[in-house]
């Protein structure tokens, strides 16, 4: 089960009549992201498998994962942000059992991105689990 931030977005998603609203709040929660700094920009970071650049900067204090994140493009960037909605802030070995297609699949995702955007997500949950196994 997610933590009660990604709840929380399932929840919003239900309640957004339909795909277009629920599209335009995950580019508005990439919006309200921070800005990654160009210094964090490099090729350690950048996540390969996407069609839009995409940049993951992993921290672990403790045993607790979290990530900041970055894409030239607005919709991964909102991607990122619901990433960060479901990963940040759990514990390492939470970070390794949330089965992240089943719950991205609760917001429909699944159904509304194409393939390179499916892609790219795949290729962005795949980095965060590397990064957490390798805790």
């Amino acid at each position: 089960m997610a933590n009660p931030d990604f709840e929380e977005l399932v929840e919003t998603f239900a309640f957004l009549d339909d795909w277009e609203d629920r599209y335009r709040h995950v580019i508005d929660m990439g919006k309200a992201m921070p800005p990654l700094e160009d210094a964090l920009r490099v090729p350690a970071t950048k996540v390969d498998g996407c069609a839009s650049q995409v940049w993951l900067v992993p921290k672990i204090e403790g045993d607790v994962f979290t990530f900041r994140g970055e894409s030239d493009a607005m919709i991964v960037r909102g991607l990122i942000a619901v990433l960060h909605t479901l990963y940040s802030g759990q514990r390492v070995a939470d970070v390794l059992a949330i089965d992240a297609p089943a719950e991205l699949g609760r917001l429909g995702l699944n159904d509304h991105l194409s393939a390179q955007r499916s892609n790219g997500l795949r290729a962005m949950v795949q980095r965060i689990r590397e990064t957490a196994a390798a805790a």
